[in-house]
């Protein structure tokens, strides 16, 4: 079966009704639901997000969001010690947040298409699988 991760910039694309990325992750979304496919986050990624939508429209969105993500059919993937250490590698190696480095090494744990428009991660394209999302310019 067909393996996704999503990062923190295609989930908040998403809530952002930013498009054309915003319908990607949502038709990835429904598959999952189908069960046509497997969708992973990392808790660290999903708090990105959390993070995100709470400094811009208060904690309770962000709450409400949170809830709501949940109910979904994405496996959140916790940051056990082999998994920090392995995103913590993959940092100490390349130009790219700590928390993407998440996004990265969950991908890889799980022979997953990292989906993102993050242009530090896209700018890696030659070294990882990934799925690139765009939205359009304002």
């Amino acid at each position: 079966m067909k393996r996704f991760v999503l990062d923190a910039w295609a989930v908040l694309a998403l809530l952002q009704k930013e498009e054309p990325a915003a319908s990607r992750v949502k038709s990835l979304l429904e598959k999952a639901q189908r069960r046509q496919l497997r969708l992973f986050i990392s808790v660290i990624n999903l708090g990105e997000v959390y993070y995100s939508t709470g400094k811009a429209l208060g904690v309770a969105e962000a709450q409400k969001a949170l809830n709501v993500f949940r109910r979904l059919e994405v496996e959140v993937v916790p940051a056990i010690d082999e998994r920090v250490f392995a995103a913590a590698n993959f940092k100490i190696h390349h130009r790219i947040s700590y928390t993407d480095a998440f996004a990265v090494s969950t991908a890889n744990e799980f022979s997953a298409v990292l989906v993102t428009g993050d242009p530090e991660l896209i700018a890696l394209q030659e070294e990882i699988t990934l799925e690139e999302l765009t939205r359009q310019k304002k």
